[in-house]
């Protein structure tokens, strides 16, 4: 992923009224009727909520480090890992949720803890495949830091699988990301598997 990839960051506006006649049209066609008490107030909740879920395409990435990476004498593995996150298949716009683990190598800087999570959710709140969630957080660190090498695994539970087409309930997808060090290094990356207690289960 190249630097001009990174800086292209969505310009997309909150959701709006347009948002709101598109439920009320969703509503119809599944025989519902808008108006009705339970229903009235609902296409401004979808609204709301999509504004919510979607806000990673209004984040600036570097607003969200906000300069929060510093120059420490530290060389040894950074691991972050049971990060929670909830995000928008774009297949179906059906949630799929779980947990990011993410570590680099610093090369003489490190970020702020509370900057990772920030990173994963930020590229989870757009409409997402989980593989391209994955290499967005793992390249992002890896070209603000300048580390030695980042590893990013993502493990998730899709609702597109369970609730359709298979309904598989137990499927879990994991991917991984693995940039510098992690790649070209089988002792460092199973160092990292090891940490987040993924080991026997990734392949090395």
């Amino acid at each position: 992923m190249d630097q001009a990839h990174l800086k292209a960051e969505s310009a997309a506006a909150l959701p709006g009224a347009e948002l709101e006649g598109a439920v009320r049209i969703l509503l119809e066609e599944l025989g519902e009727d808008p108006a009705r008490e339970g229903l009235v107030g609902t296409p401004g909740r979808v609204r709301r909520m999509y504004a919510e879920l979607t806000d990673g395409y209004r984040a600036d990435p570097d607003a969200v480090i906000n300069n929060a990476c510093f120059e420490v004498d530290y060389d040894e593995m950074v691991v972050v890992r049971d990060i929670e996150f909830f995000s928008l298949c774009e297949h179906h716009l059906l949630p799929f949720y779980g947990h990011a683990h993410v570590g680099y190598l610093p090369r003489g800087k490190v970020v702020g803890l509370s900057k990772i999570p920030r990173i994963v959710d930020l590229y989870a709140h757009r409409l997402q495949v989980q593989e391209r969630l994955t290499q967005q957080v793992a390249h992002l660190l890896m070209d603000r830091l300048e580390p030695k090498g980042v590893a990013c695994v993502v493990e998730a539970t899709h609702l597109c699988t369970m609730m359709r087409g298979v309904k598989k309930q137990q499927a879990t997808m994991v991917t991984s990301s693995m940039l510098g060090t992690f790649r070209r290094d089988a002792r460092t990356r199973g160092e990292f598997l090891t940490l987040i207690g993924r080991q026997s289960s990734i392949a090395s």
